[in-house]
């Protein structure tokens, strides 16, 4: 199975490390969510870690070909603009595209799995519609159906649920969880921090470059790290449904 080996990774911005000496292995079947502030450098560590930006140390993934890393990796990044008019149907099929052949037309296999992440995405009927006629949340979803639909072992995703309504935000962390528990790894940065405690496996805490904390979302949400890190004070509480974590003040 496949997971994300990160050794010493460093991202520099003239002096300044965005990411510092950062070292994880994370494995499959595990969903893991990284948190930390606005400026934390949770976005430059997934694109350093999918060879996107420039750093020291390694990556597992970046040491492979172009064509084996599209096809071990699904990139759902923080920007979401579709700037082409085409159908919903024919934007999820673009994740396909690792697994065809130059000029191979679309088989059985890759219909139905487009049919499924249409499906997972509550975008069943939406097949015909212009992407660029969506809502900013319709549109949200029809890209992580497009991420889903590519069915790499390894999904890294960065902020998925911003912008979803509450509905969809817990269906899409319950199907990354899905995926995990099917024996995918995934990777997400998140605001959430009770979405995360309540879906994720394990958090990976980063403040300033740096990483903080790693561990089960019990763990890693304390009352110390919530105060140094995110300065917060938070409700936190187990429950039938899972643990709470609801921010209530700022402190410091």
């Amino acid at each position: 199975m496949t997971g994300l080996v990160l050794s010493h990774l460093t991202v520099r911005r003239g002096p300044c490390p965005v990411v510092d000496d950062v070292s994880l292995d994370l494995r499959a079947g595990e969903f893991v969510g990284l948190i930390g502030p606005n400026g934390a450098g949770k976005t430059t560590l997934m694109r350093a870690a999918l060879g996107l930006v420039r750093h020291r140390g390694s990556s597992s993934l970046e040491r492979m070909s172009a064509a084996e890393r599209a096809r071990t990796a699904a990139w759902l990044p923080q920007m979401r603009e579709i700037a082409w008019p085409v159908s919903v149907e024919d934007l999820v099929a673009l994740g396909r595209t690792p697994h065809l052949r130059p000029g191979q037309r679309l088989g059985e296999a890759d219909r139905a799995a487009i049919g499924h992440a249409l499906a997972r995405m509550d975008l069943a009927g939406f097949e015909q519609r212009r992407a660029t006629q969506l809502s900013g949340g319709e549109q949200a979803r029809v890209l992580i159906a497009r991420a889903v639909a590519q069915e790499a072992p390894v999904l890294i995703a960065d902020e998925p649920i911003a912008g979803l309504d509450p509905a969809h935000q817990i269906t899409t962390m319950r199907l990354f969880a899905g995926l995990a528990a099917e024996g995918r790894l995934v990777l997400t940065a998140l605001h959430d921090l009770g979405l995360a405690a309540r879906f994720c496996t394990r958090l990976v805490l980063l403040h300033r470059g740096r990483l903080e904390a790693d561990g089960p979302p019990r763990e890693v949400l304390s009352e110390a790290n919530l105060a140094r890190v995110f300065g917060l004070r938070a409700y936190l509480a187990e429950t039938a449904d899972g643990p709470v974590v609801q921010p209530v003040e700022v402190v410091g």
